[in-house]
C-alpha cells in the first residue's frame, strides 16, 4: 500500500510532538528555518545554495549554545527517530474501504468521493 505525502506528513508531526522537548525545539528550529528557504527558493539549486548561504544548522548551533557537530549529530540521531517510528506506523497503517457502504446509506448511484476508515 502506498501511503500518500500528506499522511506521511501528519503522522511525522506527531513523531515530532512526542519527541523530547530538547529535541522536538532543535528539530523545529531547523525545519522551519529550512522551510522558510525552501519557499524563497526558485529551483532545487536556488535552495541549496540558499542552504549553504544562510546555514540553518549553523543558526541553530548559535541560538541552542551548542558546538556545530554537536548539532548535526543530534540533528541524525532525531532523523533516526523519526524514520524508524514513521516506519513502524506506516507497517501498521490498516485502510477500510467505506464507499459502497456511504453510498448505500445515502442511496446514490455514482460517487465522486472515495471514504476510507484509516486505522493506525
Amino acid at each position: 500500500m502506498k501511503v500518500n505525502d500528506h499522511l506521511l506528513e501528519i503522522l511525522a508531526r506527531d513523531i515530532v510532538k512526542h519527541l523530547p522537548e530538547s529535541q522536538r525545539n532543535l528539530y523545529t528550529f531547523i525545519v522551519n528555518l529550512e522551510d522558510e528557504l525552501a519557499q524563497q527558493a526558485n529551483t532545487s539549486d536556488h535552495f541549496m545554495s540558499l542552504l549553504v548561504k544562510h546555514s540553518p544548522h549553523q543558526q541553530a548551533a548559535q541560538h541552542f549554545s551548542m558546538p556545530f557537530g554537536e548539532v548535526m549529530k543530534e540533528m541524525k540521531l532525531i532523523e533516526g527517530i523519526i524514520n524508524r517510528e514513521l516506519d513502524e506506523k506506516v507497517n501498521k497503517i490498516k485502510w477500510i474501504d467505506y464507499t459502497n457502504k456511504i453510498k448505500e446509506q445515502r442511496r446514490e448511484d455514482s460517487f465522486s468521493r472515495s471514504y476510507f476508515l484509516f486505522i493506525s
